[in-house]
């Protein structure tokens, strides 16, 4: 490389960093669009819309009923943000919590009121839909229940079972949008006779929610299968805007809103500064240990990753993503897998230097030879992203997206712009392998000789997990100790004399409701009012009346303005169930990706056994340390197994790579044992400057992100620990218990 392109090269790297770094502090514009206040926050760090909606009846819904129609509205209203929320409160009320937005009364009539969806059989059928052509609609000329009574309703919307917008083909072949539906087994019945009278008569099946016709669909066919399909739309957006309704339209239920407000966040301003100080902090330590540690490289490195920094920021906003607690668990995964990629190149690097290479031949070699083991690492972690992204519930979707980004730009950071970069200082002179350092000869460490103590201490720490779980079991009849997003529990909702900051209510009312209820205790303000919610673990009258008097007292309320109702838990059965299914799915796709790569199915069984030993250890930690069990619960459990998977990766890379070269001039004991001592570094180097970003968000966070963050601590530990120690003799064992079968010569 010439240094005029090298310098090029140089001033490119710098003026886009720079020029990254401002859009992501100011914006494109003078409203600051782009920059990184404009990032859609979460519930947990921004706030929302929150409406609360009864259901219509004299009696009190069933449980069943209850469920269901949560569950169809989560569906619903994840349309609007994959972080909303939807959970009962009381016996006959159902409360959503949508993030990111403002306009309770844009979100209200968008959703309209649920359960009130009908199909009506319509004569005038050429000119209704024509109405709906030019964009009016039309009224009805009689109620409801007039409706009703003579007939003219053939099908409501529970009848429908599912509604999907969909992409076919006309008879010109042609792509067009349309909105599959599917009916219930006795909403088939109905749909086969009134398609069947509809089509002999020339009528139409209109569809009216909420006070209007939102569809008025001719009807050329009598459907007996219960399938059917509206066609054409004017657009996907108009498609699943269309499916939407019905889908909400179909609730069991109909419901009501009581009311709607806009809730602060439940972490507060406090949370986001203290994380982005954290993070600037964290990264700074982790920049400044690479250079110390590999000189030239790590400049090189440094640049690489303030860039990959900068564009995480900026891509959150181009992707319209909303970023929570979840979504900083995966950007820090990413953060330290990005730093893993250069750990391993940079000692392949210094390797090739001790053997006499030249820098310029080294580097070349270091970056190709550690390709294979960046990219299989960075691989199985996105395929497990990619499979949370399309099956887990919407909360995990926000976790996968973070991820999946974080690994894709880790990725071409590394492989690219550093490696261009120390491309571009070798040009310009910097040449002495001195300022990339030398790999020093070490002696391999006899760690399968250990293999014995190593599986003793794993099985004892798990089991003395599921011990301690027992006993917590017995005493408080939770294994673990689960938050209110887990079990449900009570909010307490006051109406203070003056107002108070989210930080205000921690310091002066959090504090008195913990001691008296044992409890922790979540916040939320009301905004552009006095009313501020406490959300903790399901109280006794005993507790309630307690609270009561204790804010009479102390902040000179009255009881009329303190309202207490319980609440279901945020992440339901469902979500559980999917969340679960969704975990197992990646681990397969995993098992099969590494099986294919390494052509060795004992490497993706020792991978999944480090995986759930990590899991089952970090869990022991819960157990042990009574950490409260929440929504940072899920992300913390799926951080740790995309970070135990890329660990084992890297050593199981150089295992392969070892019994390529060394062949049979040494047995597999010595093999392994050399494979794991040359990739030490890496583990040490990469959990250390991982350990160091958690670190510095469990010192400096809020009691919620330290809930998040000392687990995440734990598991990083562990995850070195397994790859180091269980991983490597894991597959030795099975090796020689199960050996392959020998070649046909």
């Amino acid at each position: 490389m010439k240094k005029s392109k090298a310098i090029v090269i140089l001033l490119c790297a710098i003026l886009l960093l720079a020029g990254v770094t401002y859009v992501d502090f100011r914006g494109v514009d003078a409203d600051g669009t782009g920059s990184a206040s404009d990032i859609k926050l979460g519930l947990d760090l921004a706030g929302g819309v929150s409406i609360t909606y009864r259901a219509v009846g004299e009696e009190a819904p069933s449980a069943t009923d209850m469920n269901d129609t949560i569950s169809k509205l989560q569906q619903r209203v994840e349309t609007y943000s994959t972080e909303a929320i939807v959970y009962q409160e009381g016996s006959d009320r159902i409360n959503i919590e949508i993030p990111g937005v403002s306009d309770a009364n844009a979100i209200l009539q968008e959703l309209g009121r649920p359960g009130s969806l009908y199909f009506i059989a319509e004569t005038d059928a050429e000119g209704n839909q024509n109405y709906m052509n030019n964009g009016g609609g039309y009224t009805l000329n009689k109620t409801i229940d007039e409706l009703l009574e003579d007939g003219s309703i053939v099908l409501v919307g529970t009848d429908v079972k599912d509604a999907r917008a969909v992409t076919t083909r006309d008879q010109m072949q042609n792509s067009t949008f349309a909105v599959d539906l599917t009916m219930t087994p006795e909403g088939t019945v109905k749909f086969a006779d009134a398609t069947r009278n509809a089509y002999e008569k020339g009528e139409t099946l209109a569809i009216y929610y909420d006070g209007e016709f939102v569809s008025v669909p001719g009807v050329n066919g009598v459907f007996t299968d219960g399938n059917a399909q509206i066609t054409p739309m004017e657009s996907a957006e108009a498609a699943e805007r269309l499916a939407s309704t019905i889908r909400i339209g179909g609730l069991k239920l109909e419901l009501e809103e009581l009311h709607s407000k806009v809730v602060g966040a439940q972490l507060g301003v406090e949370a986001i500064d203290t994380s982005l100080k954290a993070g600037a902090i964290g990264l700074a330590i982790v920049i400044v240990f690479m250079i110390a540690v590999y000189f030239a490289a790590g400049v090189a490195s440094a640049l690489g990753l303030g860039l990959y920094v900068a564009l995480i920021v900026l891509l959150l906003n181009g992707f319209d993503m909303t970023l929570t607690l979840s979504g900083v668990a995966g950007i820090i995964l990413s953060i330290g897998m990005a730093v893993d990629a250069n750990v391993i190149i940079f000692a392949r690097i210094r390797e090739e230097l001790a053997t006499g290479k030249s820098v310029q031949s080294a580097v070349k070699i270091g970056f190709d030879k550690a390709l294979s083991a960046i990219v299989d690492g960075n691989i199985t972690t996105l395929i497990a992203a990619a499979v949370l992204f399309f099956l887990a519930p919407g909360t995990i979707r926000g976790f996968a997206q973070t991820l999946a980004l974080g690994i894709v730009l880790s990725m071409f950071t590394a492989l690219v712009v550093t490696r261009f970069i120390m491309q571009a200082f070798y040009a310009l002179g910097i040449k002495d392998a001195k300022w990339y350092g030398m790999a020093r000869e070490r002696k391999p460490i006899d760690f399968l000789s250990k293999k014995g103590i190593f599986f003793g201490v794993s099985i004892l720490v798990i089991a003395a997990g599921f011990v301690v779980m027992g006993i917590n079991k017995a005493g408080t009849g939770d294994m673990l100790n689960y938050s209110l997003e887990f079990k449900g529990g009570t909010a307490t909702t006051v109406m203070f004399n003056e107002y108070m900051t989210l930080e205000e209510a921690n310091d002066r009312v959090v504090p008195l409701i913990e001691e008296l209820t044992g409890s922790a205790v979540q916040v939320q303000n009301v905004q552009e009012t006095n009313e501020i919610i406490f959300k903790t673990n399901t109280l006794t009258v005993d507790q309630r009346e307690a609270i009561d008097e204790m804010l009479m007292s102390t902040f000179d309320v009255t009881e009329d303005v303190i309202n207490s109702e319980t609440i279901s838990s945020t992440i339901s059965n469902e979500m559980k169930t999917d969340t679960i299914l969704a975990v197992v799915v990646a681990i397969v796709c995993m098992l099969i990706y590494i099986r294919i790569r390494f052509k060795d199915l004992r490497f993706g069984i020792s991978s999944i056994a480090a995986l759930l030993h990590d899991v089952l250890v970090v869990l022991a930690f819960y157990a042990v340390a009574k950490v409260s069990v929440g929504n940072t619960f899920i992300a913390c459990m799926l951080t740790i197994v995309g970070y135990s998977v890329n660990a084992t990766i890297v050593i199981f890379d150089r295992v392969r790579e070892n019994m390529t070269v060394m062949g049979k001039k040494d047995d597999l004991k010595n093999l392994v044992n050399a494979s794991i001592t040359q990739t030490l570094s890496r583990s040490i180097f990469t959990s250390l400057t991982t350990f160091v970003m958690v670190a510095c968000l469990y010192v400096l966070g809020v009691t919620s992100i330290r809930d998040f963050a000392l687990p995440l601590m734990v598991g990083i530990v562990c995850g070195a620990y397994s790859s180091v120690c269980i991983t490597g003799a894991l597959w030795y064992v099975l090796r020689k218990k199960f050996p392959p079968k020998a070649s046909a010569k």
